[in-house]
């Protein structure tokens, strides 16, 4: 007898059923599931890379945010600096920084005996601990402050920059054993006033705001005025290259026939973005310092070469924004009754305004990570000691640049400066980073979805 109540066996699934996964769907899977892989694991290589970079720049950066001061109180003697004692500014200049050394070197030595430090180290091995602008910043504050000559002033000196190495792990007594800068007695000496409070490390504004200085004053540098340098070249390149960009990308992209002239222009901006920064350098020795004679190493001149180099990328930008408005918006205004340059102008300009502003940014963030146009104008080879005053002093007087400043102290053997040319990376990448911040913020603030 047949059990009636037994369910019915189901048939085989068919062998090219939607239910079951051939070979090739199979195959299909597991490469999909491949990419994938390939995509995540570059992915991870590219953040551990840049994680790697941001490391090795901090870690080897940040020291030059930290300095290494001695303080000792000074007395400022009168029969050294002021003989007639009339405090006449002009007898008071007539005493050079060899007029007060022996000052410097006196309160060095009078704070190790004060302390009670038993060291066979010769005045001029005490003072060498310091750096050499001690003297120069002793003479400022004194024709600065004529009235405090025959007092004891205490003042924060600079140590050399084998101390402030020897601090901050740099210089070790094994890397010295044939260094004529310092020695392994003062060596002794530093953590014996490091112990007394009298030598310490503390932030040093003076690299964010200071100037360049001397292969023998490497503690003493600082990034402040090629920072100056790097705002006026960039105040050049906002002043010529914006309008310039967008009135050529508007003409070209609205108004321009489409023909063979318009192409081959079209043509050669693509090519002039692609061309070597070096090359915009060459053209800007030619022309700009060798015809027209303009004064070498200026931030304007800097500023021109740049712009010349800005311009296809804003250019480019700036005609993806216009292609990116709908036609519709152009007809719309036409049909009302606008005209082609109100249509562009009161329509389609302000709604691509976000592109704009971003190809804008970007560009100037490219120019001012620029070095090798900078080489050709002579940009590396002029320390600037002071910050310009006026607007045409910071344009036309010779000056350095950011990343022209990092180059000129990475190839300096001086240690002390490879260390601060980490530094100027950190403060090159913080505007960099802020720049295009600042361009993603525009766009997302004007940005319209349509």
């Amino acid at each position: 007898m047949t059990d009636l109540s037994s369910s019915p066996t189901q048939p085989a699934a068919p062998e090219n059923s939607l239910l079951t996964l051939n070979k090739r769907t199979k195959a299909r899977n597991a490469a999909e599931r491949r990419f994938k892989a390939y995509g995540i694991a570059a992915i991870s290589v590219g953040l551990i890379m840049l994680l790697v970079l941001v490391t090795t720049i901090v870690s080897r950066g940040t020291g030059a945010f930290q300095q290494t001061f001695v303080t000792l109180n000074v007395e400022l003697l009168e029969s050294k600096l002021d003989k007639s004692g009339q405090r006449n500014i002009e007898d008071i200049k007539k005493v050079t920084t060899f007029g007060y050394a022996p000052i410097v070197k006196s309160a060095m030595k009078e704070t190790v005996n004060g302390l009670g430090l038993q060291t066979g180290l010769k005045s001029k091995e005490l003072a060498g601990l310091l750096s050499k602008s001690a003297v120069a910043q002793l003479r400022a504050f004194v024709l600065a402050n004529p009235e405090q000559i025959g007092k004891t002033v205490e003042f924060r000196f600079l140590a050399q920059s084998r101390v402030d190495g020897y601090l901050k792990g740099r210089v070790t007594r094994e890397s010295i054993e044939n260094d004529k800068n310092i020695s392994p007695e003062q060596l002794d000496l530093v953590d014996a006033l490091v112990a007394a409070g009298v030598i310490e490390k503390s932030f040093n504004l003076d690299f964010i705001l200071g100037s360049d200085a001397s292969d023998q004053r490497p503690e003493a540098a600082g990034m402040g005025v090629s920072m100056m340098g790097s705002l006026f070249m960039m105040l050049v390149v906002l002043a010529l290259a914006l309008p310039i960009g967008v009135a050529a990308s508007i003409y070209l992209e609205e108004f321009a026939p489409k023909n063979w002239m318009t192409d081959v222009i079209e043509v050669n901006i693509a090519n002039l973005a692609a061309v070597p920064s070096i090359v915009y350098g060459i053209l800007g020795l030619a022309v700009f310092i060798n015809y027209r004679h303009l004064p070498m190493s200026a931030p304007l001149v800097g500023g021109l070469v740049l712009t010349l180099m800005t311009l296809p990328t804003i250019i480019i930008s700036t005609r993806a924004s216009l292609k990116a408005v709908p036609p519709s918006i152009r007809d719309a205004a036409l049909g009302v009754g606008a005209s082609k340059m109100q249509s562009v102008f009161h329509h389609v300009l302000p709604l691509a305004a976000p592109g704009n502003l971003t190809g804008t940014i970007i560009g100037l963030a490219q120019a001012l990570g620029e070095t090798a146009p900078l080489l050709l104008i002579g940009m590396v080879g002029f320390i600037a000691s002071n910050a310009p005053e006026t607007l045409s002093e910071g344009l036309l007087s010779p000056n350095s640049a950011m990343p022209a400043q990092i180059y000129e102290w990475a190839k300096r053997a001086d240690p002390a400066f490879y260390e601060r040319a980490w530094g100027g990376i950190i403060i090159l990448l913080l505007f960099l980073v802020t720049m295009n911040t600042v361009a993603v913020i525009l766009r997302r603030r004007f940005e319209r979805r349509w």
